[in-house]
Protein backbone atom coordinates (compact mmCIF):
# COMPACT_ATOMS: atom_id res chain seq x y z
CA UNK A 1 0.00 0.00 0.00
CA UNK A 2 1.17 3.59 -0.56
CA UNK A 3 0.00 7.29 0.47
CA UNK A 4 0.28 9.13 -2.58
CA UNK A 5 2.86 11.77 -1.26
CA UNK A 6 6.09 11.24 -3.60
CA UNK A 7 9.61 10.87 -1.51
CA UNK A 8 11.69 11.57 -4.55
CA UNK A 9 11.61 11.73 -8.40
CA UNK A 10 14.97 9.54 -9.22
CA UNK A 11 16.79 9.07 -12.82
CA UNK A 12 16.10 5.60 -15.28
CA UNK A 13 19.98 5.12 -15.23
CA UNK A 14 19.00 2.07 -17.78
CA UNK A 15 16.20 0.07 -19.93
CA UNK A 16 16.98 -3.20 -20.95
CA UNK A 17 14.40 -5.29 -23.04
CA UNK A 18 14.14 -8.25 -22.73
CA UNK A 19 11.27 -11.57 -23.83
CA UNK A 20 8.07 -10.49 -22.32
CA UNK A 21 8.92 -7.43 -20.11
CA UNK A 22 11.78 -4.87 -19.85
CA UNK A 23 14.41 -4.62 -16.83
CA UNK A 24 14.30 -0.56 -15.08
CA UNK A 25 17.43 0.34 -13.32
CA UNK A 26 16.47 3.31 -11.20
CA UNK A 27 19.08 5.38 -9.20
CA UNK A 28 17.57 6.36 -5.58
CA UNK A 29 19.01 8.37 -2.55
CA UNK A 30 20.55 6.44 0.03
CA UNK A 31 17.53 7.61 2.38
CA UNK A 32 15.04 5.23 0.38
CA UNK A 33 17.31 2.34 -0.34
CA UNK A 34 17.84 1.92 3.40
CA UNK A 35 16.23 -1.12 4.54
CA UNK A 36 15.18 -1.98 1.07
CA UNK A 37 15.74 -5.43 0.22
CA UNK A 38 14.30 -8.05 -2.70
CA UNK A 39 11.14 -8.70 -3.32
CA UNK A 40 9.92 -5.19 -1.59
CA UNK A 41 7.53 -3.05 -3.49
CA UNK A 42 7.96 0.87 -4.84
CA UNK A 43 5.52 2.99 -6.33
CA UNK A 44 7.02 4.01 -9.61
CA UNK A 45 5.03 6.93 -11.40
CA UNK A 46 2.24 5.73 -9.53
CA UNK A 47 2.80 1.81 -10.61
CA UNK A 48 3.61 -0.93 -7.64
CA UNK A 49 6.89 -2.38 -8.73
CA UNK A 50 9.07 -5.24 -7.04
CA UNK A 51 12.91 -4.92 -6.44
CA UNK A 52 14.62 -7.62 -8.28
CA UNK A 53 18.22 -6.85 -7.60
CA UNK A 54 20.03 -3.63 -5.92
CA UNK A 55 23.81 -3.02 -6.72
CA UNK A 56 24.58 0.30 -4.57
CA UNK A 57 22.33 3.27 -5.03
CA UNK A 58 20.91 1.30 -8.27
CA UNK A 59 17.33 -0.43 -7.68
CA UNK A 60 16.22 -2.87 -10.40
CA UNK A 61 12.27 -3.76 -11.51
CA UNK A 62 11.08 -6.13 -14.14
CA UNK A 63 8.38 -4.60 -15.70
CA UNK A 64 6.23 -6.87 -17.85
CA UNK A 65 4.03 -6.05 -21.06
CA UNK A 66 0.96 -6.29 -19.39
CA UNK A 67 1.73 -3.72 -17.15
CA UNK A 68 3.94 -1.80 -19.88
CA UNK A 69 0.33 -1.70 -21.92
CA UNK A 70 -1.62 -0.38 -19.33
CA UNK A 71 0.81 2.38 -17.95
CA UNK A 72 3.41 4.90 -19.16
CA UNK A 73 6.26 2.85 -18.08
CA UNK A 74 6.38 1.88 -21.79
CA UNK A 75 7.56 5.25 -22.58
CA UNK A 76 9.96 6.30 -19.97
CA UNK A 77 13.37 6.53 -21.34
CA UNK A 78 16.82 6.48 -19.73
CA UNK A 79 17.45 9.79 -18.19
CA UNK A 80 13.96 10.39 -17.43
CA UNK A 81 12.67 10.69 -13.74
CA UNK A 82 10.43 9.01 -12.26
CA UNK A 83 7.91 9.92 -9.16
CA UNK A 84 9.08 7.23 -6.37
CA UNK A 85 7.23 6.18 -3.28
CA UNK A 86 8.18 3.35 -0.61
CA UNK A 87 5.43 0.99 0.47
CA UNK A 88 3.69 1.98 3.53
CA UNK A 89 4.91 0.88 6.56
CA UNK A 90 2.64 0.11 10.09
CA UNK A 91 2.82 3.45 11.99
CA UNK A 92 3.42 5.87 9.11
CA UNK A 93 1.47 9.24 8.74
CA UNK A 94 -0.67 8.56 5.88
CA UNK A 95 -0.66 11.86 4.28
CA UNK A 96 -2.35 11.42 0.94
CA UNK A 97 -4.84 8.81 0.83
CA UNK A 98 -4.59 4.83 0.33
CA UNK A 99 -3.58 3.52 -2.91
CA UNK A 100 -2.69 0.68 -4.23
CA UNK A 101 -0.02 1.02 -6.71
CA UNK A 102 -2.18 -0.82 -9.52
CA UNK A 103 -3.09 1.73 -12.50
CA UNK A 104 -7.03 2.01 -13.85
CA UNK A 105 -6.38 3.75 -16.73
CA UNK A 106 -3.69 6.69 -18.75
CA UNK A 107 -5.03 10.45 -18.74
CA UNK A 108 -4.14 12.67 -21.68
CA UNK A 109 -2.53 16.04 -21.46
CA UNK A 110 -4.66 18.28 -23.06
CA UNK A 111 -3.30 21.58 -22.14
CA UNK A 112 -0.84 23.28 -19.72
CA UNK A 113 -1.08 26.74 -18.53
CA UNK A 114 1.86 27.90 -16.27
CA UNK A 115 1.87 31.31 -15.54
CA UNK A 116 3.08 33.65 -11.78
CA UNK A 117 -0.59 33.19 -10.28
CA UNK A 118 -1.17 29.43 -11.10
CA UNK A 119 -0.27 26.07 -12.86
CA UNK A 120 -3.03 24.31 -14.37
CA UNK A 121 -2.79 20.94 -16.25
CA UNK A 122 -6.04 20.40 -18.41
CA UNK A 123 -6.62 16.29 -18.30
CA UNK A 124 -8.73 13.88 -20.77
CA UNK A 125 -10.15 10.32 -19.52
CA UNK A 126 -11.43 7.83 -21.02
CA UNK A 127 -15.20 8.04 -20.56
CA UNK A 128 -15.98 4.61 -18.61
CA UNK A 129 -13.66 6.40 -15.54
CA UNK A 130 -15.39 9.84 -15.33
CA UNK A 131 -18.18 8.68 -13.00
CA UNK A 132 -15.50 8.15 -10.20
CA UNK A 133 -13.72 11.68 -10.70
CA UNK A 134 -14.93 14.13 -8.45
CA UNK A 135 -14.93 17.75 -8.17
CA UNK A 136 -12.51 18.37 -4.52
CA UNK A 137 -12.20 14.43 -4.66
CA UNK A 138 -9.02 12.27 -4.54
CA UNK A 139 -7.34 10.72 -7.48
CA UNK A 140 -3.51 10.04 -7.92
CA UNK A 141 -1.74 10.65 -11.10
CA UNK A 142 1.98 9.22 -11.52
CA UNK A 143 1.46 8.16 -8.28
CA UNK A 144 0.60 11.55 -6.86
CA UNK A 145 -2.08 12.08 -4.54
CA UNK A 146 -4.06 14.57 -5.43
CA UNK A 147 -7.61 17.13 -5.48
CA UNK A 148 -9.49 17.56 -8.35
CA UNK A 149 -9.97 20.25 -9.38
CA UNK A 150 -12.46 21.84 -12.41
CA UNK A 151 -14.21 19.01 -13.97
CA UNK A 152 -14.53 19.21 -18.08
CA UNK A 153 -16.43 17.13 -20.92
CA UNK A 154 -14.01 15.18 -21.46
CA UNK A 155 -11.45 15.05 -18.09
CA UNK A 156 -10.61 17.65 -15.69
CA UNK A 157 -7.96 19.99 -14.19
CA UNK A 158 -5.10 19.40 -11.87
CA UNK A 159 -4.16 22.99 -9.94
CA UNK A 160 -0.93 22.24 -8.95
CA UNK A 161 0.86 24.30 -6.31
CA UNK A 162 4.79 25.09 -6.58
CA UNK A 163 5.86 22.08 -3.73
CA UNK A 164 3.55 19.43 -5.96
CA UNK A 165 5.87 20.93 -8.64
CA UNK A 166 9.18 20.62 -7.20
CA UNK A 167 8.88 17.13 -5.54
CA UNK A 168 7.69 15.57 -8.59
CA UNK A 169 7.67 14.90 -12.33
CA UNK A 170 4.60 16.38 -12.86
CA UNK A 171 6.21 19.69 -14.50
CA UNK A 172 7.76 17.51 -17.21
CA UNK A 173 4.64 16.41 -18.84
CA UNK A 174 3.27 18.62 -21.70
CA UNK A 175 0.22 18.46 -23.75
CA UNK A 176 -0.35 14.90 -25.99
CA UNK A 177 1.66 13.48 -23.23
CA UNK A 178 0.07 10.80 -20.81
CA UNK A 179 -0.19 10.38 -17.21
CA UNK A 180 -0.58 6.95 -15.02
CA UNK A 181 -4.30 7.31 -13.37
CA UNK A 182 -5.30 5.30 -9.57
CA UNK A 183 -9.00 5.97 -8.84
CA UNK A 184 -9.48 6.34 -5.27
CA UNK A 185 -10.64 2.80 -4.29
CA UNK A 186 -13.23 4.04 -1.55
CA UNK A 187 -14.87 6.26 -4.34
CA UNK A 188 -15.20 3.66 -6.92
CA UNK A 189 -17.15 1.87 -4.37
CA UNK A 190 -19.10 3.71 -3.49
CA UNK A 191 -20.19 4.75 -6.87
CA UNK A 192 -20.46 1.15 -8.22
CA UNK A 193 -22.42 0.45 -4.95
CA UNK A 194 -25.12 3.10 -5.89
CA UNK A 195 -25.08 2.43 -9.46
CA UNK A 196 -26.20 -1.36 -8.65
CA UNK A 197 -28.79 -0.27 -5.93
CA UNK A 198 -30.20 2.02 -8.75
CA UNK A 199 -30.43 -0.14 -11.53
CA UNK A 200 -32.23 -2.76 -9.27
CA UNK A 201 -34.73 -0.72 -8.47
CA UNK A 202 -35.21 -0.08 -11.87
CA UNK A 203 -35.52 -3.23 -12.39
CA UNK A 204 -38.41 -3.71 -10.02
CA UNK A 205 -40.21 -0.78 -10.93
CA UNK A 206 -39.77 -1.68 -14.92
Amino acid sequence: MFTGIVQATCEVVSIQQQAGLKTFEIALPSELTQGLKIGASVATNGVCLTVTKMVNDKVFFDVMEETLALTNLDLIKQGDQVNIERSLTFGSEIGGHILSGHIHTQAEVVAVSDTEAHYNIQLAIDAKWQDYIFYKGFVAVNGCSLTVGKLTDTGFMLHLIPETLRLTNLSQYKAGDKFNIEIDSQTQVIVDTVERILAKKSVKHG
